[in-house]
């Protein structure tokens, strides 16, 4: 089930040196800020630009249910997948408060949320179905459904102004997806790739293992990465690979949440290798197995401070350091410009 998206390497040696050139100009010891500096120069990359600027942010939230959390594997109900939609809508989740902090547009997809949503700003009603079929007894999704969420996907992105893109999801269970699909993709022990999810305690997460290994084995032959995406769900991680792979092709840059999040770039990844030059990897959430995924991507995040609430919420607290480095490479003088020698930069 093949979708072809081309996505260039994004590798420009005049331009990394333009860039780096003038980052080291700047009135400081040279590397002195450090990650900020990296993050400056990737940012300059992707928007192909010496003089990179961040302009209408979008954080988008993808929600939909999983019909594997019949099976017990989340310590939450399903109904809490709609009941956190309105949340996110009415303003009062954490993704909610920090895009408000952040002046970052805050858009909810409904991508196969079991349950009918009346038409309000800041709502996409795009739902594929009334949430994934159970795993555990058959593929989550039809090849079918796989194709048109991602196809879903990218149309959200496409239609959204701006040159950055934040993601978010929302969907009961869908820790478990974005296990299985690491599990597989990474040919990865099950051991190290299940976690607590939404806050499961030892037993939870015991029977959590088990329900797993029998999907695993279940979808023994969902090999290829969008069969695997069918096999195991869900909606809005199908939603999200289309989002991430929209946003390569158009440059933005994509700053990535957790670690459901983070298997939509994995998934993408697998489709166009080349889309990773345009993430950045907001933060190392508390949930087993991110720190797997990562490293399989190649990937060191910017922050690590213990999260697993998804929401986009990492991506937002992140956010603020890709605006720093935008700013210190515009606005820090050079040493020329303020007449500062350069012997100091070595001290």
């Amino acid at each position: 089930m093949p979708i072809e998206t081309e996505i260039a390497d994004l590798h420009d040696a005049d331009l990394a040196a333009r860039l780096q050139r003038k980052i080291d100009g700047k009135t400081k010891p040279l590397g002195a800020l450090g990650r900020i500096e990296e993050l400056a120069l990737r940012i300059g990359l992707i928007l192909g630009t010496d003089t990179p600027r961040l302009a209408q942010p979008q954080l988008v939230v993808f929600a939909a249910d999983h019909g594997l959390a019949a099976q017990g594997v989340s310590a939450y109900p399903s109904d809490v997948t709609w009941q956190m939609v309105h949340n996110f809508l009415a303003g009062g989740a954490a993704a909610s408060v920090l895009a408000r902090q952040h002046g970052l547009a805050l858009t909810v997809v409904d991508c196969g949320v079991r349950h009918d949503f009346a038409p309000q700003p800041g709502l996409v009603s795009r739902k594929i179905a009334a949430g994934t079929a159970d795993a555990s007894q058959g593929p989550a999704m039809t090849p079918a459904q796989c194709r048109e969420a991602v196809a879903m996907g990218r149309d959200v992105v496409r239609a959204l102004p701006g040159n950055a893109l934040l993601l978010g999801e929302m969907g009961i269970g869908n820790t478990s997806a974005a296990s299985l699909l690491l599990a597989r993709l990474c040919d990865l022990p099950l051991d190290d790739c299940v976690g607590a999810g939404t806050g499961l305690d030892a037993s939870g997460v015991a029977r959590k293992h088990q329900v797993l290994a029998r999907v695993l084995a279940l979808h023994a032959g969902a090999i290829e990465p969008l069969d695997a995406l069918a096999a195991f769900g869900g909606f809005e991680i199908a939603a999200m690979t289309g989002a991430v792979l929209q946003a390569g092709t158009e440059r933005r840059v994509i700053v990535v949440d957790g670690f459901i999040s983070t298997a939509a770039v994995l998934v993408a990844h697998r489709i166009a290798p080349h889309v990773t030059q345009r993430c950045v990897f907001a933060h190392r959430s508390g949930e087993h197995g991110h720190a797997l995924m990562l490293q399989h991507l190649e990937a060191r995040a910017l922050l690590d401070l213990g999260l697993r609430l998804g929401e986009g919420s990492g991506a937002a607290l992140a956010w603020p350091l890709l605006v720093s480095a935008c700013m210190l490479l515009a606005g820090m003088a050079s040493f020329e410009s303020a007449g500062v020698s350069r012997e100091n930069s070595v001290r």
